[in-house]
């Protein structure tokens, strides 16, 4: 991986994480297009820039830190459900990582999911997250460890599906998403260690950049999604989202096809 690479995925994290089109499966799929090897240190430089987008949160969301230790306790009972089963299905999804008709499917199902999510709970007016909640929410946000789902979008679904608002399920999204990807940063960089796998000064510059990076676009990203969120709903997103999952399955079967004949 070299800078400009390092660079461009920075980027793609720093505007997918929060927006619901699956931040992993854009990955997925900007790493294919620059012909990068899915080597020890690709692996750990797509999950370890996720703390720069968290960082953003927190920057953001300063003041919301502060509320109660209930805020803290609701957000641990939601990731439970993510830790489990993370520990318990860690190799099937790793091999679901390098599976593109997977991200495909994935991307147009959750677009259409999308195209109706704001009909279907257009009259939610609840604004408190009970620990109920919280751990229900936990289990939608599950159903992204299967690339192209997306976290924020499952988590989003999963809060309106409990009868949240729009805007309080999307905030407690965002929130879920520090114990979350932490929990995940530091589980993967823990694997790596017990592998024997070291960085070098320049693996170690191009971590601090693509934090450094992903950070300053998730600022830009999540005002602009929660304006455009404010606006227009999910419909553009769910339009997107299955736009593109077209195209990468239409791209992956004429490979195929050309690789049989």
């Amino acid at each position: 991986m070299d800078y400009f690479q390092a660079i461009i995925l920075a980027i793609i994290e720093g505007i997918t994480e929060y927006l619901p089109v699956s931040s992993t499966g854009h990955m997925i799929i900007a790493e294919s297009f620059m012909g990068l090897t899915s080597n020890n240190f690709t692996k750990l430089f797509t999950i370890a820039i996720q703390i720069g987008a968290l960082l953003a949160i927190v920057v953001l969301y300063f003041k919301k830190f502060f509320q109660s230790f209930s805020f803290y306790f609701k957000l641990l009972v939601g990731v439970i459900p993510a830790l489990v089963l993370g520990f318990l299905l860690n190799d099937f999804i790793d091999g679901l990582l390098e599976n593109p008709l997977i991200v495909a499917i994935s991307l147009i199902l959750g677009g259409v999911i999308l195209l109706y999510v704001d009909k279907w709970f257009s009259s939610n007016t609840q604004q408190e997250i009970t620990y109920s909640k919280a751990l229900k929410i936990g289990f939608y946000q599950c159903i992204a460890m299967i690339p192209g789902v997306s976290r924020s979008g499952a988590s989003i679904v999963g809060g309106m599906a409990q009868g949240l608002t729009r805007a309080t399920a999307t905030e407690f999204s965002f929130f879920l998403a520090i114990p979350t990807l932490t929990a995940a940063t530091a589980k993967k960089l823990y694997d790596f260690y017990k592998m024997g796998f070291t960085l070098k000064q320049n693996e170690i510059n191009l971590l601090l950049i693509g934090n450094l990076i992903a950070f300053i676009v998730a600022l830009i990203a999540i005002k602009t999604f929660i304006t455009f969120l404010n606006e227009k709903g999910f419909k553009w997103f769910g339009v997107y989202r299955i736009l593109l999952g077209l195209v990468i399955l239409i791209i992956h079967l004429t490979v195929m096809k050309l690789t049989i004949n």
